[in-house]
């Protein structure tokens, strides 16, 4: 989907100011004990009765789907947490955002960790060695530097100012008011959903909405027209390419009050994920780390400390 697209193009520049200014890579993963259960691997609806009566039986899927995009747009505040997948690689995200563009979190991918918060437009990013040190070498830092710079931010949040690199990208991965906005791209063609069995998400029932996307076919070899000369070789067995599987969406809509977007998921295509919304509304308290216990940006550059 196109939030989630947005979210993970969002988490990877975030990642990527975190190495001596403006580098362009992430690595996030679990810590040994999360401050919260950041990743729910993506799992099907759990089946349930439907309520009675069914607050949506004179609608179409597309209207639901309409009233789903407009009740979680409302929101002024929520809590994002699953997997979506960037260059092959799954990346877990556990964040609580409001409408000032405040969030605290986890986002997490292949053997490292990060934590974020932010708060009047100021950034802070804490990791462990694993998270860096995968980071940095991914923009081909020397060894040597790596670890100074592993020493500088050891155990400590990396803090990005307004002004400083990379600072109004990262912006965007608090943006509850962008990231819900993106919802609009999902709208479907008139036709394009049908509703599914209904189901639950945390004890919620909820109607289903899918959407089914063609599989792209596969591009065969165009010909070079050339001419073979001298000696003639066998030529190499054709293999077909393979087809992409088609991508299928589901979207779980609440039942119960505000009908809300509960949990999107996607199979098949190249960015496979999963994601659940909850906590609407309710206050996202960040808190601001102590300046002892924070580096700035600027002094990655430096090699001093703050």
């Amino acid at each position: 989907m196109a939030s989630h697209r947005k979210l993970r193009a969002a988490a990877v520049v975030c990642a990527a100011v975190a190495v001596a200014g403006p580098a362009s890579a992430a690595a996030w993963a679990a810590p040994p004990t999360a401050v919260r259960a950041a990743v729910q691997e993506a799992a099907p609806v759990a089946p349930a009765p439907a309520p009675s009566p069914d607050p949506f039986a004179d609608l179409t899927p597309d209207e639901i789907g309409d009233r789903a995009i407009t009740a979680t747009q409302s929101a002024t505040s929520l809590r994002m947490a699953g997997r979506v997948t960037t260059d092959g690689q799954p990346l877990d995200i556990d964040l609580a955002l409001n409408e000032r563009d405040e969030c605290t979190g986890l986002m997490k991918i292949g053997g490292g960790t990060a934590e974020l918060r932010r708060v009047d437009d100021i950034t802070y990013m804490k990791g462990d060695e694993a998270f860096w040190r995968v980071s940095m070498a991914s923009q081909g830092m020397p060894e040597a530097q790596i670890g100074a710079a592993i020493e500088l931010v050891k155990g400590r949040w990396l803090k990005i100012s307004p002004g400083q690199a990379g600072s109004s990208d990262l912006s965007g991965v608090c943006d509850l008011e962008g990231l819900l906005a993106s919802l609009d791209e999902d709208r479907a063609e008139p036709g394009g959903l049908v509703r599914g069995p209904d189901g639950e998400v945390d004890g919620t029932q909820v109607a289903t909405l899918v959407k089914r996307e063609a599989a792209e076919e596969p591009t065969a070899e165009e010909p070079t027209g050339e001419e073979p000369t001298g000696t003639a070789t066998a030529e190499p067995e054709a293999t077909e390419p393979e087809a992409t599987e088609p991508e299928v969406t589901t979207v779980s809509v609440s039942q119960e009050g505000k009908p809300y977007i509960l949990k999107m998921v996607k199979t098949g295509g190249e960015e496979p994920g999963s994601m659940t919304l909850s906590d609407f509304d309710k206050p996202v308290d960040v808190v601001v780390p102590p300046a002892s216990e924070t580096v700035d940006l600027s002094k990655l550059d430096q090699g001093t400390s703050a």
